[in-house]
């Protein structure tokens, strides 16, 4: 599969009037492209395919249906606020799809890192494919890719080893029945920010810190269990209150928990037991390629440390990465 390259003279999205020449354009591109068949969007409620949804119902409305897919490894409470904001507060053609047992059970065992990313995204695709089988007039899938996404992916296209594979780039079987609809594909993540607020998107969902495609699956470190992944969806739950509570939310453009699958010896009520690491994660960047780690005040740390170890089972630890991209990657997998 071709993967497109952002063209040398493009210039970067960095004021409204930008943004809404660049909606413009889309909209006219993506009426031509559809004309009046239906689009299939895989709908995660992060920002990438928010924006993806807002650029096609201001082109094509109710020719857009949109498939919210729950894998088991989203956030806590997150496919509920997905379809409460979307199909309550927008009033969106929205499908939910409870596929948290068949991801679940493919990923079973499976601990190396790109055979998880190829499984979950492979997995998509057919949990797509079969939602369209139930609908008529399907003709075409959208997709929330972004250029980093691309540039990542991009070495691997041309022989070389990638940083690491997404599942929506260049990994779409080639009898695939959809032509892909990709309006942002060339945009970086600040951009997409940019587009969202000239789109009209809510400040808080359009600054909404970014969440992987394969979700939790690469937080839970190594082969996934449904025990160390419910730990790490609460430890990563109270992280992110404690960020609310403090005003870190958006000041921090991305941070979260990883949990390893390894074990070290702790105490809990006065009897000794084993228990996992939570990892904190805390980085900001602008374009993804690259990432500083943000000082986070000690308070907090000690707070988000007691309250973890207290209110998660299976947890006895809390780390803090302070490894910068490169030579680190944002995520551990």
């Amino acid at each position: 599969m071709e993967i497109s390259k952002r063209p040398e003279s493009m210039e970067r999205i960095t004021t409204k009037a930008l943004a809404d020449a660049y909606i413009a354009e889309q909209v006219a591109e993506i009426r031509a492209q559809v004309g009046d068949k239906k689009v299939l969007l895989a709908l995660s409620g992060g920002v990438d395919s928010s924006v993806v949804a807002a650029l096609l119902i201001k082109a094509i409305g109710k020719q857009l249906v949109c498939v919210h897919v729950n894998h088991g490894l989203m956030r806590k409470n997150e496919s509920e606020s997905v379809v409460k904001t979307f199909r309550d507060e927008w009033d969106a053609n929205l499908i939910y799809v409870d596929a948290t047992d068949r991801f679940l059970d493919l990923l079973k065992d499976v601990a190396e890192p790109e055979r998880k990313r190829k499984i979950i995204g492979a997995e998509f695709i057919n949990v797509f494919a079969d939602e369209a089988r139930k609908l008529e007039g399907i003709s075409y899938l959208a997709q929330g890719t972004i250029y980093p996404d691309i540039l990542e992916s991009i070495k691997q296209a041309e022989g070389k080893k990638a940083v690491k594979s997404h599942h929506n780039v260049g990994g779409l079987p080639e009898d695939l029945q959809f032509e892909l609809v990709e309006p942002i594909k060339l945009l970086f993540k600040d951009e997409v920010r940019v587009v969202g607020e000239a789109l009209g998107l809510p400040h808080a969902m359009v600054y909404r810190q970014p969440f992987p495609g394969p979700g939790l699956g690469v937080r839970c470190l190594g082969a996934i269990t449904r025990d160390r992944l419910h730990a790490l969806r609460e430890a990563d739950a109270i992280l992110r209150d404690e960020f609310d509570k403090n005003g870190l939310a958006e000041k921090v453009w991305q941070y979260f928990v990883v949990v390893p699958d390894v074990k070290s010896v702790g105490v809990k009520n006065e009897s000794r037991y084993e228990g996992w690491p939570a990892i904190i994660r805390a980085v900001n960047t602008t374009d993804a390629m690259s990432a500083t780690i943000e000082e986070i005040p000690y308070a907090v740390l000690h707070t988000v440390t007691a309250r973890i170890t207290a209110e998660v089972d299976g947890i006895n630890r809390v780390l803090y990465d302070l490894t910068p991209k490169p030579v680190g990657t944002i995520e551990w997998e």
